[in-house]
């Protein structure tokens, strides 16, 4: 059973009504669910996840007024709760992974996570933040909030980027895309840098993987979680089966072996599969600029679409 589906459950079971009977005069102060960091907040935990941070568990979050008083006590009462539930037992925490369910200040939760507990106000204050800080901040489930508190501050979140920070941060993806594969990864292979090749291609599909969920304006999770989550995004979503095909192909050695330096300057070599494959996820990429109307260019080197997608800054403030 995937963790949030269990977390819900035992709240339902336990939690709620421990809440009701135990603490009737805060409980309309208090929003419960499973939202943070971990797999199981992102949906994406299996059976190798289960060796840590896994099992019948939940968050309450409580304003930092109410948890100064109340906090320890409806901690007492959530580890009093059973701690076996539906075959499964309690939440095995590594260190690291403490303090990350029960009783938590509302205001510190997003403060730990972002570095404020307030939706930011200026394009600066959202140029700054941490987007993998972000998507953890607002993932997860809500599985009760009476005063609204909690979830205002995570609807602003997800209300996602003004139009600008938007842009810019395409355009930023779409530059290191360029440079990384459009660009450095040949000059690497004609020059036999196998390791600048390869560091080069990781870095175009880490970019490519950041402008998919921009193009969906959906804040991308942790690395780690970023390709599994490509599966559930809506506009380029097949972009991550085609990264899988760079792993998949023999060795592109043999493929510039004998390249002057003079070869291949402004065409492809499309004897490497690899540059075929790069060409192709930056087609689609082009092909989404024109639909959601960022760029009219047919061109597909990403490089030369910066400028028309920030001139739609202007136009779309």
């Amino acid at each position: 059973m995937k963790g949030l589906e269990l977390a819900e459950k035992y709240y339902e079971a336990y939690g709620r009504k421990m809440i009701e009977e135990n603490f009737p005069e805060i409980r309309d102060q208090i929003a419960a669910g499973l939202v943070g960091q971990g797999s199981e907040c992102l949906g994406f935990d299996d059976e190798i996840s289960m060796d840590h941070d896994y099992g019948p568990s939940f968050c309450i979050w409580l304003p930092k007024d109410i948890y100064q008083t109340y906090g320890a006590k409806l901690q007492e009462a959530y580890q009093n709760l059973p701690q076996e539930f539906m075959g499964f037992h309690g939440r095995v925490e590594e260190e690291q992974g403490k303090g990350r369910v029960g009783a938590l200040c509302l205001e510190d939760f997003y403060a730990d996570i972002l570095g404020r507990s307030t939706v930011p106000d200026t394009i600066q204050e959202w140029l700054s933040m941490d987007e993998h800080a972000l998507a953890t901040a607002t993932n997860g489930k809500i599985f009760a909030d009476n005063l609204g508190q909690f979830s205002n501050i995570r609807d602003g979140l997800l209300s996602y980027y003004p139009k600008e920070v938007w842009l810019r941060k395409i355009v930023q993806s779409m530059a290191k895309a360029a440079q990384a594969g459009q660009y450095n990864y040949a000059r690497a292979m004609k020059r036999g840098e196998r390791i600048a090749a390869e560091i080069a291609l990781t870095e175009f599909i880490q970019e490519i993987m950041q402008l998919v969920y921009l193009l969906n304006r959906k804040y991308a999770p942790y690395y780690k979680w970023m390709h599994r989550g490509m599966q559930e995004l809506s506009c380029c979503a097949e972009i991550a089966d085609m990264i899988n095909l760079f792993y998949q192909i023999p060795d592109p050695a043999a493929a510039w072996e004998d390249v002057s330096p003079e070869e291949y300057v402004y065409n492809l070599n499309t004897n490497d599969g690899r540059v075929l494959i790069i060409e192709a996820i930056c087609n689609i990429i082009v092909q989404e600029l024109n639909a959601q109307g960022l760029s009219e260019l047919q061109d597909n080197f990403l490089q030369n679409h910066l400028q028309t997608v920030l001139q739609k800054i202007d136009t779309t403030a």
